[in-house]
C-alpha cells in the first residue's frame, strides 16, 4: 500500500510517499516506549518526499496551477492508494490562511479527480501519532520520523518531514481501523 502525505501551502507544499507493507499492519508490542533503540521497525518505507516549490513573482492562480500540474505528476507516477492532508484548523495570519486554503482546495480537488481515498489530520494528530505527545515540537517530531522510517538523517525540508509525518498518521489510522 502507498500513501501520500500532502502538507499544503502555496508557495512550498511537501509531499512523502510511503510504502506500508503487511508486516506493520500487524500490532506490535514495545519492550521500552522511552528507549528509541528497543522500537522494532515499522514496516514502513520511504519511496520519495520533497516540495513543490513556486515563485513569489507570480499570480496566486499561476501558483495553483503549477501545484494542481505537479501533484497530478506525483500521483500518475506512484499511483497511492491513499492520500492524506494536514487540515487547517486554526491560523495566526488571515492572508497566509487564505492561500493555505486555496492550495488545500487544490489539492483535494486533484486527489478527488483521480478517485482516491482522503483523509485529513490536524497537526495535533500528527504530533499524538508520531511522539505519543501533542505539544511535541517538530525537532522531536522529525527525529521520530527519521527512526520510524530508518532514514540516515531527519528529511529535509521540514515540509517535506511533516508531508512524511502526515502519512505516517494516516497509515497507523488505517491501521487501527479508523
Amino acid at each position: 500500500m502507498i500513501i501520500l502525505g500532502i502538507d499544503p501551502g502555496t508557495a512550498t507544499t511537501g509531499y512523502g510517499l510511503i510504502k506500508v507493507s503487511k508486516k506493520s499492519l500487524k500490532k506490535k508490542k514495545r519492550k521500552a516506549k522511552s528507549d528509541l533503540k528497543k522500537i522494532q521497525p515499522t514496516g514502513y518505507g520511504t519511496i520519495e518526499y520533497g516540495i513543490i516549490d513556486t515563485e513569489p513573482n507570480l499570480s496566486d492562480a499561476a501558483r495553483l496551477r503549477i501545484l494542481y500540474n505537479q501533484l497530478n505528476l506525483i500521483i500518475k507516477k506512484y499511483k497511492p492508494d491513499f492520500i492524506a492532508v494536514e487540515s487547517i484548523y486554526f491560523f495566526k495570519n488571515l492572508k497566509t490562511a487564505i492561500k493555505v486554503a486555496q492550495a488545500k482546495g487544490v489539492i483535494l480537488l486533484a486527489c478527488e479527480k483521480k478517485k482516491i481515498p482522503i483523509f485529513e489530520f490536524t497537526p495535533l494528530q500528527v504530533k499524538m501519532t508520531i511522539t505519543g505527545y501533542g505539544r511535541a515540537d517538530k525537532k522531536q517530531v522529525q527525529k521520530m520520523i527519521r527512526i520510524m522510517l530508518d532514514l540516515k538523517e531527519i528529511p529535509r525540508p521540514d515540509d517535506a518531514a511533516d508531508a512524511l509525518g502526515i502519512a505516517i498518521c494516516c497509515a497507523k489510522t488505517l491501521d487501527k481501523g479508523f
